[in-house]
């Protein structure tokens, strides 16, 4: 007979469900079993249980400790997905089909069935022997067979010690407290004190020390998605990632069904029990082999007078694809040798990758892996086919699994941004330098944005600052723009533009608000510093004794030479005309191998701003 079963405390970092599976009962105490399956779900009550399949054994000893896909048992139907390159996927499929069933993997264990009473302090007292892996917890318990408090008294003591035995007084006890007699003469209360004592126990509906009665009596709730035929059983549940089974002795008890459930039809109550999982090291090994902590244990528990309490039983932990990382998927689905992309960008709710050309013929298979792994944060998942070429800086995404919407919200600094990807630029990993730009500003500042996109700088410095003007060539970004400052309630503080970077340079510094700008930013690493030259003589109208604060720029830039930061310093000079520069270089991150991108903030000098027009010929 199978019983579903709840994990006692929270087990994991994320709320994935576990079941539990424990298959060859060996006791300290030898008795008659039979071979009876109890699945065992721990931290779950939506797990379905399901018929064990036959496995097939592919143990590596030689492996290091803790679940790998390299090591325990999968399915026999599986054994054809051993080669890797077997489930890769070519460019020319249109979608792509994970057996996840591929990904089971079966261990031995052995355990400790103990009362619940004594689980925590036989847990501390075995701290180190017991199970340590990742995401799984190493007590769990039988929930069938807990009862309420009050109903174990009833019982009597004895039933938790598991020989059977049981007085007449007990069940006279029961009886006597369900039809309302007295404790000690089996006399009828009277009606007065018959009420009250009901008035104190029970509930307007009579569900206080009766709730597993009141449990079983309620219909049970249908399925959201009814299972399709022809599929057979499911082995999991929507999250679960984990099962354990123990066979159950054979001993018969009497019918408790209706008090605890109709899966302990013939089946004796042992009491409120939990299972410690011992550590891998001691998988099939006797008694006499333990360590002397859990002998010690075992000794002391056959040493008391009453029925041994504690059980030595073999279990059998399943991992199923849910409980696997990304990364380790991955590297067993990719052929050997292969680097395994385990890094995206997030944008909202699409996830932004960067594959390498060998990754190419496993787009999509390791597209369908990344969504998995993600859910539900990750509702799209794209790749960028080619480099960043046009004007308006958008990228061309291909888009390998999930929705099709590249229409998103991205949280920023406490704001909210709308962001296209099809139609205009973000970068999700510019967040940090975008911080530390905005710390460089005060409240008295007006800070000019030459290239701003959708205004993930222009409008978290309308926080800060007293004025910012934005400005972008791309329409799109601009229509976005406008929409997120208006989102934010920052729209007053903003001014839009929508013009190139040299006319907005020249239109804002001849107009009436060039001497309130104090700070110019220039975020277009590609071409930023080849717009330097605009700078040049925007002051040559004014008066040089004109006392005028000059502003500050931060302009943005690639470099891949040796030492990039004096690469990117000679070519601000060149851009400015003007050798005496005093520039402060920071590297705000590595793009690529061997390429920096980097900030330079500098005064502009006097000699640049009020220099003569210089004309082309």
């Amino acid at each position: 007979m199978e019983i579903s079963v709840s994990i006692v405390t929270k087990l994991f970092l994320r709320p994935h469900s576990l079941s539990f599976t424990l298959l060859s009962g060996v006791r300290f105490f030898p008795k008659t079993s039979l071979s009876k399956p109890v699945t065992l779900c721990l931290f779950s009550t939506n797990s379905t249980t399901t018929p064990i399949l036959n496995l097939a054994q592919t143990i590596d000893p030689n492996l290091s400790y803790g679940p790998s896909l390299l090591k325990g048992t999968k399915p026999l139907d599986h054994q054809n997905h051993e080669n890797r390159q077997s489930v890769a996927v070519t460019p020319e499929e249109e979608e792509c089909v994970l057996d996840k069933e591929a990904f089971t993997r079966v261990f031995d264990l052995t355990a400790i069935r103990v009362p619940s009473k004594d689980c925590f302090a036989l847990e501390n007292r075995l701290r180190g022997h017991l199970l340590n892996w990742p995401r799984i917890r190493n007590v769990a318990r039988v929930p069938g067979d807990e009862v309420e408090d009050g109903l174990v008294k009833l019982f009597g003591g004895e039933r938790n010690c598991g020989d059977g035995s049981e007085s007449e007084g007990d069940l006279d006890s029961l009886d006597r407290r369900i039809y309302g007699k007295a404790e000690g003469d089996g006399e009828v209360l009277s009606p007065v004190l018959y009420r009250d004592r009901l008035a104190k126990k029970f509930d307007s509906q009579g569900f206080v020390h009766f709730r597993n009665l009141a449990k079983l009596s309620r219909p049970k709730k249908k399925r959201r998605k009814e299972e399709k035929r022809g599929e057979g059983n499911k082995r999991t549940g929507k999250n679960e990632f984990a099962r354990v089974e123990v066979v159950e002795d054979g001993d018969e008890g009497e019918d408790l069904r209706g008090l605890v459930g109709e899966e302990f039809k013939g089946k004796k109550w042992r009491g409120s029990t939990r299972l410690l999982l011992l550590d891998e090291r001691y998988t099939d090994k006797g008694v006499d082999e333990l360590p002397e902590a859990i002998k010690a244990v075992l000794k002391e528990d056959t040493g008391q007078s009453m029925p041994a309490t504690f059980e030595l039983v073999r279990c059998k932990l399943t991992l199923f694809y849910n409980y696997w990382q990304m990364n380790e998927i991955l590297e067993a689905l990719l052929p050997e040798g292969m680097i395994v992309p385990s890094a995206f960008e997030m944008v909202g709710h699409i996830a932004h990758l960067n594959l390498r050309d060998e990754h190419l013929p496993y787009k999509k298979l390791i597209a369908k892996v990344v969504l998995d792994k993600n859910k539900p944060k990750i509702q799209t998942v794209v790749n960028k086919i080619d480099a960043i070429h046009n004007d308006y800086r958008t990228m061309q995404l291909e888009v390998l699994a999930g929705n099709h919407s590249l229409v998103t919200t991205v949280i920023e600094n406490g704001l909210r941004f709308h962001v296209d990807l099809a139609t205009v630029y973000w970068n999700s990993r510019l967040a940090t330098e975008r911080q530390r730009l905005l710390d460089c500003f005060t409240c008295n500042d007006v800070v000019c944005d030459v290239f701003s996109g959708v205004g993930p700088l222009a409008i978290s410095a309308a926080k800060k600052v007293k004025r910012v003007y934005a400005n972008d060539l791309n329409p799109y970004a601009v229509e976005y723009l406008e929409s997120n400052s208006v989102l934010n309630r920052l729209e007053r503080k903003i001014k839009v533009f929508n013009m190139d970077g040299r006319r907005f340079i020249n239109s804002m510094f001849t107009s009436d608000k060039a001497e309130s700008i104090t700070h110019v930013v220039m975020n277009l690493p590609n071409d930023a510093a080849e717009y330097l030259d605009a700078f040049r003589g925007i002051f040559r109208k004014k008066s040089e004794n004109q006392q005028l604060k000059l502003p500050m720029i931060h302009v943005y830039g690639f470099s891949k030479a040796q030492d990039p930061e004096f690469d990117f310093h000679e070519r601000i000079r060149i851009a400015l005309s003007e050798v005496a520069v005093d520039v402060e270089m920071h590297k705000v991150r590595l793009v690529a191998p061997g390429k920096w991108m980097l900030r330079a903030s500098f005064i502009l000098p006097k000699s640049v701003a009020f220099a003569k027009a210089v004309s082309f010929m």
